[in-house]
């Protein structure tokens, strides 16, 4: 049979190695506990980088919302202006056609006063011959 000696060696063994297991296991949970808190604020800068991403395409939405609604407005407001200068055009085209009108009208007039002006000069120059030299017979100048 063994000994006392050998059982106390053999539990001196078991007991080191107990202790090792311990120190290893030891180090596993501080490994594993850095890991975490690493794992931790991994993910919690992923989440806070989510969350920014929700919050910029909420934002964008909203932008692209209002842009919608501004789009239809203006588009509205053009059609409305785009109809009030039709009937404008409407109202004022009658009256614009018979400016044109007087305007042809005064052309041809301010042309017939050049004609009768120049006919009218044309005749002074050509009578007035006549008239200086009916003129000096009667105020007796020779």
């Amino acid at each position: 049979m063994t000994s006392n000696d050998d059982i106390l060696r053999a539990l001196g063994r078991v007991e080191g190695r107990l202790t090792g297991i311990e120190e290893n296991v030891a180090l596993l949970r501080n490994e594993v506990s850095d890991e975490k808190v690493s794992a931790h604020d991994s993910r919690a800068v992923i989440h806070k980088r989510l969350d920014e991403q929700a919050r910029q395409i909420a934002h964008l939405d909203t932008r692209v919302a209002i842009s919608g609604g501004a789009d239809a407005q203006i588009r509205e407001e053009i059609k409305r202006l785009k109809e009030t200068v039709e009937k404008n055009q409407e109202v004022v085209a009658p009256a614009l056609e018979e400016w044109k009108r007087m305007k042809s009208i005064g052309y041809g007039i301010s042309g017939l006063i050049a004609f009768a002006g120049l006919t009218i000069g044309g005749m002074i120059a050509y009578a007035s011959d006549g008239a200086v030299a009916a003129l000096r017979h009667w105020l007796k100048i020779n």
